[in-house]
């Protein structure tokens, strides 16, 4: 992507009065996106909490839950990114989103109808596809509604809104366990999804030129700061870009930009599941906190997670604002806080108080987060007019990194254990070594970002497309 100067990112034009300033539709859109991904967020996570109730009412197995839990939802999320990502492309956002939204809340809402493990199962495949197309058409509307300038500050928000919707969904559902039967809370948990379908499909346009809201001054503002133009419908309900199909996806595959971004994805969704899935037993099992200490220990990440995505979208749209360049507020800001994230993740192996370890990792796991929004945002910077196919991939293959840690963990703690110099390091405990593992996977993390080029978009780097390039010349 070319760099910019500073004055253009923030282009304004000097005979406009002061009464026209730009209105802010712009920013309500983007808290639309975000209060859908709470809503996403809350339906995914409050099984976790209802399980064991749910499971004894209708006399499941643990193994079947497990695979409730586990592949029925993130594997067909994972599958579905690209199909759904399709259709918000080729449909546009405002008939995808609400669709979508209407799925996965009746998908949940199917839970209330249960007799057995059948329709539990069918709530959860329903619902991983549905929330499948959330993000990737979420993203591509931040590209299309916001300046180049802005695009990270949102992309934060919405990332700091999936943990703030699985959090409310926990906590609430742990509440309402103590009124009512967990089958009716799904219901219940189905109807704001409902009603914001209704909502945002009657508010919500296309293009910020076709919204009643948006002034002519925010208008010229979103237009005259961005740098690129994603590919929008001429119509309301039309297909967007018409260039794409087999010809879209060669030039992806064969790019080494687009590999990176999606290996940074991976890795960082990786090393963030450790937080999600284990980390409460690897403090218990190597700090001796108790079960109820290692609930409260294990908000804290969580917590600065959220606080993380939200400051890194700011901070990274500021020194593009104060740069330019997209060197510097992208791959910089993620670069550099993966690689201290993974400084501290790596001190954690030393030290021995549980508070302190958890203060250390927290604050690599809060750096880890200022690396979130660059990573969506920079599929807005290079994905030309397939933001949502790119951005759809790289969680796609993201996903699968976070769905692998839950299995690799135990494997690589008894591939320790059944080494004698390395269980030997470890002090006799092979969770011990589980920090090096993750340590390793944010390295992985901060390597793909320094090597991302951010010249062009990633079709422009493809080598199919420097093939033709070549071919031609000769």
């Amino acid at each position: 992507m070319k760099t910019l100067p500073p004055n253009r990112l923030l282009a304004k034009d000097p005979n406009q009065p002061d009464a026209q300033r730009p209105s802010r539709v712009r920013h309500q859109v983007t808290w639309w996106l975000a209060v859908a991904a709470v809503l996403a967020y809350l339906c995914r996570n409050s099984l976790v909490v209802a399980e064991s109730q749910l499971r004894a009412d209708l006399g499941l197995s643990e193994s079947q839950m497990g695979f409730i839990l586990g592949p029925a939802f993130f594997w067909t999320y994972a599958l579905a990114q690209i199909p759904t990502a399709w259709l918000g492309e080729r449909y546009g956002t405002r008939r995808c989103l609400p669709i979508f939204s209407a799925a996965w809340s009746l998908g949940s809402a199917m839970i209330a109808l249960a007799t057995g493990f059948g329709w539990v199962l069918a709530s959860r495949l329903s619902s991983g596809i549905a929330q499948a197309g959330l993000f990737p058409g979420s993203v591509r509307s931040i590209a299309i509604w916001n300046p180049q300038s802005e695009r990270a500050s949102a992309s934060g928000i919405l990332g700091a809104a999936m943990s703030v919707g699985g959090a409310i969904g926990a906590g609430l559902t742990g509440w309402m366990l103590g009124f009512f039967q967990a089958t009716t809370i799904f219901a219940i948990f189905a109807i704001p999804g409902l009603l914001w379908s209704v909502g945002f499909w009657l508010w919500f346009r296309e293009r910020p030129s076709d919204h009643r809201g948006v002034n002519a001054a925010e208008l010229r503002f979103i237009s005259s700061a961005q740098s690129d133009q994603v590919s929008v419908p001429q119509s309301q309900e039309a297909t967007g870009s018409q260039t794409g199909g087999a010809r879209m996806w060669l030039e992806m595959l064969t790019s080494p930009a687009a590999w990176l971004i999606f290996g940074q994805q991976f890795f960082r969704a990786a090393g963030y599941a450790f937080f999600a899935s284990w980390f409460a037993t690897y403090l218990m099992q190597t700090r001796g906190v108790s079960t109820a200490q290692s609930g409260i220990l294990t908000a804290m990440p969580l917590i600065a997670t959220v606080l993380g995505s939200m400051m890194g979208g700011y901070a990274s749209d500021a020194i593009l604002k104060a740069t330019g360049s997209l060197a510097w507020s992208r791959k910089g800001v993620a670069s550099g806080s993966l690689t201290l994230c993974a400084l501290l993740v790596f001190s954690a192996f030393f030290v021995s108080d549980p508070t302190t370890a958890v203060v250390v990792i927290s604050t690599g796991a809060f750096l880890a987060a200022l690396a979130a929004p660059c990573g969506y945002t920079v599929t807005m910077d290079m994905g030309g007019n397939h933001v949502a196919s790119l951005f759809s991939t790289m969680n796609m293959l993201g996903n699968f990194g976070a769905g692998l840690t839950p299995w690799i963990v135990p494997q690589f703690k008894l591939w320790v254990e059944q080494s004698p110099t390395l269980i030997e390091y470890c002090d006799g405990n092979a969770w011990n070594a589980v920090l090096l593992l993750f340590t390793a996977m944010y390295v992985g993390g901060a390597v793909c970002w320094v090597l991302i080029s951010t010249r062009g978009t990633v079709f422009d780097q493809s080598f199919l497309r420097r093939k033709v390039a070549d071919e031609s010349v000769g």
